[in-house]
C-alpha cells in the first residue's frame, strides 16, 4: 500500500488475462453494503466497442484536463519551474490524456442499483476499486481512479449498453508503468488524525521513521513533524 501510487503513464505492454483475472479476484474480496456485492467491472481492452469507448473517453479526458490545467494554474507559478511537483504532475497528466487510447486496459467500476440513488452508494464500489489497484501493484501494474467519464457518460452508456439502473462510479486506466512505482508521498499522519474531538491531536499517530512527505497540495498550517 505504501508504494501503490497513481500511475498515469503506461508502456504498450498488454495485461495477460491470467493477471487480469487475479486482479479482479482481489477486487471481488472487498466488502460491500449487506455483502450484496452490487458492483460490476466492465473491462475495455481491444474489442471494437472497447476501442470506440477509449476514443470517446480520450476526447473527454483531453478536454477535461485542458480546462483543469487552465483553471488550476498549471502553467503559472511553480508550474513553469521544470522539476517542481506541479510541473511533474502536469507532464504526467498531459502524457496520460494524449495517449489514453493506447491504455492496455480501461475498467469502468459500476454499481447495479437495488434502491434509489443515494450519496453513500459508492461505499459499495470503492473498496473493490482499492483492492484492484493494490493487487495490480503486486503484479507490477498500476492505475488511477478517474471520474472524467462523466463528460461523455450518455454516449458511453449507449455505446456499451449500460442499463439505466447501473451507475458508473469510476474509470480506471490500468497497465504496466512507464517508470517506477512509489514510494507514495502523503501528508503527515498527525495532520490527518484527530482524537476525542475535531482538531485534537492524536499524539500516538506518527509516521514510521524515514517517511517522505508530499510537497504538493494545500498549504499546511504547521510544518510536518520530524519522524520519530
Amino acid at each position: 500500500m505504501s508504494t501503490t501510487r497513481a500511475i498515469r503513464r503506461f508502456t504498450g505492454d498488454s495485461i495477460p488475462t491470467e493477471d487480469l483475472a487475479q486482479i479482479l479476484f482481489a477486487a471481488s474480496r472487498a466488502p460491500s453494503g449487506s455483502n450484496r456485492q452490487p458492483w460490476r467491472m466492465l473491462i475495455l481492452r481491444d474489442g471494437p466497442k472497447a476501442v470506440a469507448a477509449k476514443r470517446l473517453l480520450g476526447e473527454a479526458f483531453r478536454a477535461a484536463w485542458s480546462a483543469k490545467r487552465a483553471v488550476d494554474g498549471y502553467d503559472r507559478g511553480s508550474g513553469i519551474v521544470e522539476d517542481t511537483p506541479k510541473a511533474r504532475t502536469a507532464r504526467a497528466m498531459q502524457h496520460f490524456v494524449d495517449h489514453f487510447e493506447q491504455t492496455p486496459v480501461v475498467i469502468l467500476a459500476c454499481l447495479k442499483r437495488y434502491r434509489a440513488a443515494n450519496p453513500g452508494e459508492g461505499s459499495s464500489v470503492y473498496p473493490a476499486v482499492q483492492n484492484l489497484l493494490v493487487a495490480a501493484r503486486v503484479l507490477g501494474y498500476g492505475g488511477v481512479i478517474t471520474g472524467w467519464h462523466a463528460e461523455v457518460e450518455p454516449e458511453l452508456r449507449e455505446l456499451l449498453g449500460v442499463p439505466p439502473d447501473v451507475a458508473i462510479h469510476a474509470t480506471i486506466p490500468l497497465g504496466r508503468p512507464m517508470g517506477s512505482h512509489g514510494p507514495v508521498r502523503r501528508r503527515p499522519l498527525q495532520e490527518l488524525v484527530y482524537e476525542d474531538a475535531w482538531g485534537e491531536a492524536a499524539t500516538w499517530a506518527v509516521d514510521p521513521p524515514g517517511t517522505a512527505y508530499t510537497q504538493a497540495g494545500p498549504p499546511r498550517a504547521t510544518p510536518p513533524p520530524a519522524p520519530a
